[in-house]
């Protein structure tokens, strides 16, 4: 009897299934852009209470019940749009028009899985006008960035406690490109993006964290994934001049027109000219030419081609480094060798905070890039992307921070010089599973990477440039190969993803090689109480690599140093208008790498970094947006003595927020402003590089045809300084070296115009 009754149970469970199943369709559709026709990644799709969103590609799957009415499908900065159900076909077409930006848009969703930030990086890159990669990369919130030897060398990155060099813990992309550059002659992960042209990019991604599979080396404190658009909706030319003799030109046009787009063919160029003679008492006489095009074509239904090329030149004169006794009315703090504080007298020779004590610095780079894409898509919901990539770049940079330390007669001037080229190969394998309206998503990643360097070397040369000894010489040859495992299974309120990936690297320096193998685990769970609030946890191991040179010499540096955190945070629309995004995070790094002028990375020890992220956006009427983000850390040596185991430079108190403003009259902007908190200048803490609060001011007046534009960095005049460092240098005329905090002048007001034309 007992059986009976369970047949008879599972015999109803099977037929009230069987009917479910039956009345409900199973709808595939497409969500694209209606002026340029490409698709739209993470537009919401709404349906009986339900919520689902696209995926990269634009796609999506629903299944419908037989008493859905209608779809409403929507995306930030786009006109919601919404459909009858009735003679609903089973492949589904959307376009959407552009449209005014909204919060109340905004849903949270567990599709958003690997890209809790994809929301903030929509908005902020919606409502904020760009016009450098250096405003590209502070549109991720808690990232600061600062320059300390021309205008032309990449940035030092600042994020999540972390001073991460050009790029050491910081995975850089675009287009699924590497930015960063392995084994360095100047730095390890060095990230040039200065390559990118602002009017180019589409999208950007990022995450915080070593969480993310798909990303390997140097994704530590996190990453940033910027996109370059397939299709433009209208070509432009724009002028913009300054002050210090600044003047920026600009254009992208599109090359095939409107019917081809509608065929699914795209093509356009871009190109990018700046000047400056900066702020500097010595002129920057800072050039940059940038040419960049990009063809997209599908071909059949199933495929599309994508192929981009470009490439950048940039000179510049720099000014360096200034000790802060050199630069001093009265007595200064220096440190001796037992880290005891004295007190000594100002430079013999004092100068301007914008002057310059070694003329001699300043360098050259050049980057040309090719890049090429297959994306597939194959039956039964299987996807394929197959990538090829090639870079070569030079670079060389004169540089001299200590001046006199080492050599009192003909200074201290090193002159490193280096080209590269790099090869290599992404690919993806991508199947979704539905069950109802569940979704496991499998991928399966390969990636190869080779760089090769040639004619690396650092050199002592005294002002004119004439050779005196070879510091360090030697061509690297570095392979990194890896195979990464993904799965996502969204399951109701739920989404638990899980993925791991091993990575293969072949270190070869003067001929000598040295290999090693890395396994990185890392697992996400997600929970979405409803649309307007979800909680999520995150842990993984991430990695930096050493340089070659360093591997190979075996001086006491471990090669490919692992990197363990952990995040515990929310997404949550308290109101409507209102998006929160707050996380507390963990990091344990086994080694941290301190990089020096002569290309040695001296080991840093290991290091422990706990903090919390808050970001919040809020519309407080249809024109008017507020931002804000605050950033704390705690970032410790993990092996020193109390009160010794500060990280020199190493944030601990960031913030960055505004007001953006868009009237239907055409007019908008911004008012920004960006606080770092002072911080430890050496691991005593007796040296401090001192904070700043810097705020900027955008003015456009955009019209269909044309666009006109102020910008002021610095409206308020502050006197701030960019970088500090501690060293120990020695100016002429003194006897002894001094330990000091040296330092690069923040911009002074700095005000600039802009004209554009838009044409079709």
């Amino acid at each position: 009897m007992h059986y009976l009754k369970i047949a008879v149970l599972a015999f109803i469970y099977l037929a009230i299934s069987a009917s479910i199943a039956f009345a409900q369709k199973k709808v595939t559709g497409k969500v694209t852009d209606h002026s340029t026709n490409e698709p739209i990644n993470c537009a919401c799709i709404r349906y009986n209470g339900k919520l689902i969103c696209t995926d990269n590609s634009g796609n999506f799957q629903l299944n419908l019940s037989s008493d859905t009415t209608s779809i409403t499908v929507s995306c930030i900065g786009y006109q919601t749009k919404t459909i009858k159900v009735k003679d609903l076909p089973k492949s589904l077409a959307i376009n959407l028009d552009k449209g005014n930006i909204d919060l109340k848009e905004i849903t949270i969703t567990s599709a958003l899985s690997n890209g809790v930030f994809h929301t903030l990086s929509s908005l902020d890159i919606n409502l904020r006008p760009v016009n450098s990669s250096q405003d590209l990369l502070r549109l991720v919130p808690g990232l600061f960035i600062a320059q300390h030897m021309g205008g032309g060398k990449a940035e030092q990155i600042f994020l999540r406690g972390f001073d991460a060099d050009h790029g050491t813990d910081i995975n850089v992309s675009v287009d699924g490109m590497p930015v960063n550059m392995v084994s360095h002659i100047h730095g390890q992960g060095y990230a040039d993006l200065h390559f990118l042209i602002p009017e180019t990019v589409s999208t950007f991604e990022y995450g915080k964290g070593p969480y993310y599979t798909n990303y390997g080396d140097f994704n530590t404190a996190g990453y940033i994934s910027f996109n370059t658009k397939d299709a433009i909706d209208k070509s432009l030319v724009s002028i913009e001049a300054g002050q210090f003799n600044s003047i920026r030109l600009a254009g992208v046009v599109d090359l095939l027109g409107a019917k081809a787009r509608q065929n699914g063919e795209n093509a356009y160029i871009a190109a990018e000219y700046n000047y400056t003679d900066g702020a500097f008492k010595l002129a920057e006489h800072y050039k940059r030419t940038n040419i960049f095009g990009k063809y997209t074509k599908k071909i059949g239904d199933n495929n599309k081609l994508s192929f981009s090329a470009s490439t950048f030149s940039t000179s510049w004169v720099a000014s360096g480094e200034i000790p802060a006794r050199a630069a001093a009315s009265g007595t200064t703090t220096a440190i001796d060798e037992n880290g005891r504080s004295y007190q000594i007298a100002p430079s013999l020779n004092i100068i301007d905070r914008f002057g310059t004590i070694d003329s001699a610095q300043g360098g050259k780079t050049s980057r040309t890039n090719a890049n090429l894409k297959l994306s597939t898509n194959l039956k039964n919901n299987w996807t394929m992307e197959n990538q090829l990539y090639y870079t070569h770049n030079t670079f060389e940079l004169n540089v001299n921070a200590t001046f006199f330390a080492d050599d009192e007669d003909n200074g201290d001037l090193r002159h490193q010089n280096e080209a590269r080229d790099m090869f290599g190969y992404n690919g993806s394998l991508n199947k979704k599973h539905y069950f109802g309206n569940n979704m496991l998503t499998s991928t399966i990643g390969l990636s190869s990477r080779y760089d090769m360097t040639y004619g690396s070397v650092i050199n002592h040369v005294d002002n004119h440039y004439q050779f005196l000894e070879t510091v360090l010489r030697g061509n690297t040859k570095q392979n990194n190969s890896a195979i990464y495992l993904d799965e996502s299974l969204e399951l109701g309120k739920w989404l638990f993803n899980l993925g791991s990936r091993i990575d293969h690297f072949n270190f070869n320096f003067h001929d000598s090689t040295k290999t090693s193998v890395i396994v990185s685990p890392k697992l996400n769970i997600q929970y979405t109480v409803d649309p307007t609030l979800q909680f999520y946890i995150k842990a993984g191991k991430g990695f930096h690599s050493n340089k070659a040179a360093a591997v190979i010499g075996n001086n006491g540096l471990q090669t490919l140093p692992s990197a363990y955190g952990a995040d515990l945070g929310f997404n949550w629309k308290p109101i409507p208008h209102l998006y929160i995004n707050t996380a507390l995070w963990y990091l344990y790094l086994d080694q941290e790498f301190v990089l020096s002028d002569d290309g040695n990375i001296v080991p840093g020890g290991k290091t422990t970094r706990a903090g919390v992220d808050f970001s919040a956006r809020y519309q407080l009427a249809s024109w008017l947006f507020a931002d804000l983000n605050v950033n704390l850390a705690r970032p410790r040596l993990a092996d020193s003595a109390k009160n010794t185991d500060y990280l020199a430079l190493a944030p601990t108190f960031t913030s960055t927020g505004g007001l953006d403003f868009r009237f239907e009259n055409g007019i908008n902007g911004g008012l920004s402003y960006r606080y770092m908190h002072s911080r430890p200048g050496n691991n005593t803490n007796t040296l401090v590089a001192d904070g700043y609060f810097v705020t900027d001011l955008k003015l456009n007046y955009t019209q269909k045809r044309y666009e006109v534009g102020i910008t002021i960095e610095n409206l308020l005049n502050t006197k701030w300084n960019e970088f500090e460092a501690e060293e120990v240098s020695r100016l002429k005329g003194e006897t002894a070296t001094v330990d000091q905090m040296s330092f690069t002048p923040g911009t002074p007001f700095f005000a600039k115009l802009r004209v554009a034309y838009f044409f079709k």
